[in-house]
Order: structure tokens, then C-alpha cells, then sequence
């Protein structure tokens, strides 16, 4: 029997229905041009079913060059509830694999690295027209860059 996200809906005749605090991810869905002291592109765009959100990353910070794919949701181990958070996992060209918990309150987005009140994390709002995302990664000791993401597509 196929796997309901952790929700009985299967096993009650129901198809299974992505967590609601998804749908503020729908703000950030489309591609997105980037400027400040990283820039590049970005596209998201909701995986089939709408349990994941995929972020492209093609960046340039520091003169190196980024490239990655994001996956972006409610984890859930098979046999396991979802995770209460919508958590990510970002796979760079570099090798690298970095973790994410992602919050949207209002117009405002936090991206905490590795977890959730994490000293590493970026903070964004959204303006008026929803088609720009202005904010900043913060890093310990006072680190960190400022960004400005407009939507192009």
C-alpha cells in the first residue's frame, strides 16, 4: 500500500493531502533574479503532488560559483510521522550538502541553517507586489550578506 504522508488517509479510503503551512511556500514559486553580494538565479517550483517544493540555485558569492538543487518540505521517514517542521536539504555542486528549516510568517521568510533557532540563518521580506524578496544572512560573530531577490518569471 502506498505510503499517506503519515495521515491515515489511505488506510481510510482518502487521498493524502500536503500540510497546510506549505501553502506559504507559494510565494516563492517562479524564478527569481538575485542581487546584492551573492548573485545569480533561482527557480522553485512544486514537485507533482505538492509535498515538496525543489529550489535551482546558479549563484556567484565571493567569486566562487554556486550551483544546486533544494528540496524543500515535511520530512517524513518512511513508517514515521512528518517532521513539524518544513525542513530542507540543499545538494551543491561543490559537493556539499547543507540542512534548512524554512518559517513564513507574513510577509516574512527565515531560513534557519541546520535548525530552527540556529545563530546561522537568513531573514526576508517580501514587498508589497510579492515579486521582490529583500533580506540578509546572518552568521555568528556579525557575518553575513544582504540580498535583494526579484521575481523575472
Amino acid at each position: 500500500m502506498a505510503d499517506d504522508g503519515g495521515t491515515g488517509a489511505r488506510a481510510h479510503g482518502r487521498t493524502p493531502e500536503p500540510h497546510p503551512d506549505l501553502k506559504g511556500l507559494d510565494r516563492l514559486v517562479g524564478t527569481w533574479e538575485v542581487s546584492g553580494e551573492a548573485r545569480g538565479r533561482v527557480t522553485f517550483e512544486w514537485m507533482e503532488g505538492g509535498f515538496f517544493l525543489t529550489q535551482r540555485v546558479h549563484l556567484e558569492h565571493e567569486g566562487q560559483e554556486i550551483k544546486g538543487v533544494e528540496i524543500i518540505g515535511h520530512e517524513k521517514p518512511f513508517g514515521a510521522e512528518p517532521s513539524e517542521e518544513i525542513r530542507s536539504r540543499f545538494y551543491a555542486s561543490t559537493g556539499d550538502t547543507l540542512d534548512y528549516v524554512y518559517e513564513m510568517e507574513g510577509d516574512a521568510l527565515t531560513i534557519w541553517a541546520g535548525g530552527k533557532g540556529s545563530p546561522a540563518y537568513y531573514r526576508g521580506t517580501f514587498g508589497a507586489d510579492g515579486d521582490t524578496l529583500t533580506g540578509a544572512w546572518h552568521y555568528p560573530g556579525g557575518g553575513g550578506y544582504e540580498t535583494t531577490s526579484t521575481r523575472v518569471g
